[in-house]
């Protein structure tokens, strides 16, 4: 929402509502953190069974990748709800409140609705909780108690079908519990190598995993050693694959007012002329994935998409801090770039989409990631860094940091300065009316910006 509906003031009810989950949030960061993943099932999968296995109540459309995971995934949702279907989706990590993570129909769960179900299944989590204390094991993770309540709450709805985004990885990732109709897997590169592998293919092979027996298997165009590990999986499980390039391929990208015009080959069909109004040619890619995700689901592949619902499913699409203009004059742009992939993506983005005379780039990177991949995938498209640190415990020190963005960029063209929101005032302050002022490097850096934003009264 925008505009007066964006500064009503809440009611009471929708106060205590709010309470409430914010409580629910409260218990789950109580648990094991996201930061350290456990590669289990059975935790998950006893959970489920104890609530009835909700996740068999809906069609799947699992996935994976390194990047483009969630703008795909809410692609893939946007076309199936303008189908008349009524549609759950789960992405992680969350921007500003964790209710965003379990989408129904298109909007954030309702408060109310998410501590509800939270206390229907807390007594069935705290009985899994206590069997894996008596075996010596980590109770319920943070990321495994969410995964079954999002389930739970599709299935509570009810909806149609669910996509599914993975947490981390694939194999072992809590969302994989359920059998997703469909798999699709964005373009794999390198990340969380001390969890997934130290390779793109041993990367390839744990996201692999989320491959079912006969699913549909929809994949972007991938690097040889991870498509071999795709091709691999997919044989054993007797899934056919669609690969971009091959079966479907994103034909032509054309820049436009808010957006994108792009051209699609489908599996079933072409689509010419559509609308997507998100930036950068990873997005036109991304759309057509989400294109052929969506024709696998329906029709086997073997049905074209009607036009008219095409049109309207992109018309609607957003993606929420990925390359989003959040405020003007200046201008403010985000971005979740939190590897050297996804920064390269950005920076092509950058200058294929925008004609920006100065890029002012508000960079904090989490401790875990590559930080020099990023900056140097950075540096050519952005005129100065200023050096900060998001209010997450991961964050980097910012002294830190800016000692690597220096040797980069050299002295002259870095700035230190901890706190984001000053960072953000004076980076508007100094930019004139062709610049840009661009806030990446972690997702909870970028939602803390929207937040700041907000709460300043200068966010559109």
């Amino acid at each position: 929402m925008t505009g007066a509906q964006d500064r009503r003031e809440p009611s009471e009810q929708e106060l205590a509502d709010r309470e409430v989950a914010d409580a629910v949030f409260a218990e789950l960061l109580a648990r094991l953190g996201e930061g350290s993943p456990q590669p289990r099932l059975e935790p998950t999968r006893r959970a489920v069974e104890l609530l009835g296995d909700p996740q068999r109540s809906y069609g799947v459309i699992h996935i994976t990748g390194t990047n483009g995971k969630t703008s795909t995934s809410r692609m893939i949702e946007s076309i199936l709800r303008a189908y008349g279907l009524r549609a759950g989706l789960m992405t992680s990590p969350h921007l500003v409140r964790v209710t965003e993570r379990i989408m129904i129909d298109g909007a954030p769960i309702a408060d109310r609705a998410f501590a509800d179900n939270w206390a229907d299944i807390q007594p069935y989590l705290l009985m899994v909780d206590a069997e894996l204390a008596a075996n010596g094991e980590e109770p319920l993770t943070y990321f495994e108690a969410l995964t079954v309540l999002a389930f739970a709450c599709f299935a509570d709805a009810p909806v149609d079908v669910v996509v599914l985004e993975v947490g981390m990885g694939g194999e072992w990732d809590s969302t994989n519990v359920a059998d997703g109709d469909v798999a699709v897997l964005t373009p794999i590169a390198l990340d969380h190598e001390s969890r997934l592998g130290r390779t793109v293919a041993e990367i390839a092979r744990t996201k692999a995993g989320i491959i079912k027996p006969a699913a549909h298997v929809v994949t972007a165009l991938q690097q040889t050693e991870a498509m071999d590990e795709i091709l691999r999986a997919a044989e054993h499980d007797e899934a056919p694959v669609a690969a971009a390039g091959v079966d479907f391929a994103l034909l032509d990208a054309r820049l436009a007012v808010g957006g994108q015009v792009i051209d699609v080959r489908g599996r079933a069909g072409e689509y010419r002329d559509l609308f997507l109004p998100l930036y950068g040619e990873h997005q036109a890619r991304n759309a057509a994935l989400a294109i052929a995700a969506v024709e696998s689901f329906l029709g086997g592949g073997e049905q074209p998409l009607a036009m008219d619902v095409l049109h309207e499913g992109f018309a609607t699409v957003t993606s929420p801090g990925r390359l989003q203009l959040i405020g003007i004059e200046p201008s403010v742009l985000v971005d979740a770039a939190h590897n050297p992939h996804g920064a390269e993506a950005l920076a092509t983005a950058l200058l294929g989409s925008f004609a920006f005379e100065k890029v002012t780039a508000i960079v904090g990177i989490l401790t875990d990631k590559d930080a020099r991949g990023i900056i140097e995938a950075l540096d050519p498209v952005v005129d100065r860094f200023v050096v900060t640190q998001s209010e997450s415990d991961r964050a980097l020190d910012s002294d830190e940091l800016a000692e690597l963005v220096t040797h980069i960029a050299g002295h002259d063209r870095v700035r230190i300065e901890p706190e984001l929101s000053v960072a953000l005032e004076e980076a508007r302050d100094e930019a004139g009316p062709s610049d840009a002022v661009l806030v990446t490097g972690s997702i909870t850096l970028v939602g803390q910006a929207m937040r700041i934003a907000r709460e300043e009264g200068w966010a559109l």
